[in-house]
């Protein structure tokens, strides 16, 4: 080794010496830089890693900061909030870590219910071999933000159609038991109250269930999905609303009041059944009102709010109905009349206003069913029959119109509805 040292310090033929010399400095440099900037990138994954999992867990759904915030309906910075994510961001870290940062900036705030956190930071890491090049430290910085869609608070209007169409078999073996035990084979288990063998009496003899039975047990058992849906106390409010108990006094009638107590709308809502009439043909038959029932339970809703806190609900229409008006309409019906009776597929004009409100509105469609056994149905239903859907869909608020068969469950359909609802897109700029 030491005549290699030799002949290379004492030769006088070339340059070789002087370069190597030369380049022993950048190529220590680079050598340098190399394990340096690795060194660093560690570091860097380090803290970023720590503010990702901070500003995360700083607003996961049961954090001090999101409790507070929505049981506090704060609107601006949650500083509880802030304070979790700085302890939550130092506790990730090593010591070393920690002891290379120089500034960090951290902000939670909540606007519109919607809770936003940003954490931002500067750092720096020494050098080693990159110091023979003047570079002493190599600077990081990074950014973690993270959103959470707070728990939307949201009052429910339930308006049930419980007139004479809606006592219809609920399934066609329903249908075709009713036909096969009436004289005239009706489909319908009519509730007049003159005759003691009327036809709703026949239904509960044969253990038929009507349209109303389902939609009564459907609203009950939607209690109960609110209630193991909701994330904090008071999210949900619930109402029920029908067409009227009677025939006489037909109209738009409130079974449950607005309420968060779920047991209490249930047990009320067992009220809900099939209107009764007088007797056969009484009034015309004119007991849907469809036109007075969306124009009074729009005063009743009044205006939407954000759902941000309880008391600015958004509030949603959960409309129930086979589709049919049948009241007296002599000179603005869309469809024939007799005698001022008018029988048309739902007037949508009078969805518009409370959508205007701010109000959505949710339908559910029990399919209008085919009865070409029944003369009434064959002149006055059948003609418009294609049109019902159509205009329950354009009633509905975008993505909110769900239509149920015979065939189908009215409870699961109106547990999917229900689901849409809460999950539906909100604006929060």
């Amino acid at each position: 080794m030491k005549r290699a040292i030799g002949k290379l310090c004492s030769d006088r033929s070339g340059n070789f010496g002087m370069l190597f010399g030369l380049c022993l400095v950048p190529l220590v440099g680079m050598s340098g830089a190399a394990i340096d900037f690795g060194y660093a990138y560690s570091i860097h994954q380090e803290i970023q890693n720590s503010a990702d999992t901070a500003v995360v867990a700083a607003l996961s759904e049961q954090s001090i900061g999101v409790v507070t915030g929505i049981n506090n309906d704060i609107n601006g910075t949650v500083k509880v909030a802030q304070k979790d994510a700085k302890a939550l961001f130092q506790a990730q870290m090593s010591e070393q870590a920690k002891s290379l940062i120089d500034k960090v900036s951290l902000t939670v705030k909540r606007k519109k219910g919607v809770f936003t956190a940003t954490l931002t930071y500067q750092a720096h890491v020494p050098t080693t071999l990159m110091g023979i090049l003047g570079w002493k430290q190599i600077a990081i910085s990074g950014t973690a933000t993270s959103r959470y869609d707070g728990a939307t608070y949201m009052d429910f209007y339930m308006l049930l159609d419980n007139t004479p169409s809606m006592g219809v078999g609920a399934t066609t073996a329903d249908i075709s038991t009713m036909e096969k035990n009436t004289s005239d084979s009706c489909a319908f288990a009519c509730h007049d109250m003159s005759n003691s063998n009327s036809y709703y009496n026949l239904a509960k003899k044969l253990g038929v269930q009507t349209r109303i039975d389902v939609v009564r047990q459907a609203t009950q058992n939607l209690t109960t999905t609110a209630d193991e849906t909701k994330r904090y106390a008071n999210q949900f409010r619930m109402a029920v609303y029908t067409f009227g108990s009677k025939a006489e006094a037909a109209g738009l009638t409130k079974v449950a009041d607005l309420s968060s107590d779920m047991s209490k709308v249930r047990k009320d809502a067992d009220a809900v059944d099939l209107m009764t009439i007088p007797y056969q043909n009484y009034n015309g038959d004119q007991q849907t009102s469809i036109d007075t029932a969306m124009t009074k339970i729009a005063v009743d809703m009044g205006k939407g709010g954000d759902g941000s806190s309880a008391s600015s609900p958004e509030k949603v229409l959960f409309f129930v109905s086979d589709g049919v008006g049948d009241s007296y309409k002599p000179s603005t019906c869309t469809q024939p009349t007799t005698n001022g009776r008018c029988q048309e597929p739902i007037d949508i004009s009078f969805c518009k206003p409370l959508k205007d409100a701010g109000i959505k509105i949710a339908v559910l469609y029990t399919t209008y069913l085919p009865l070409p056994k029944n003369g009434w149905y064959n002149t006055w239903i059948k003609p418009f029959q294609s049109k019902i859907p159509t205009q329950m869909k354009s009633c509905a608020s975008d993505g909110l119109f769900f239509e149920v068969s015979p065939t189908e469950g009215i409870s699961d359909a109106m547990k999917a509805l229900f689901q849409k609802v809460i999950n539906y897109p909100k604006l929060t700029g």
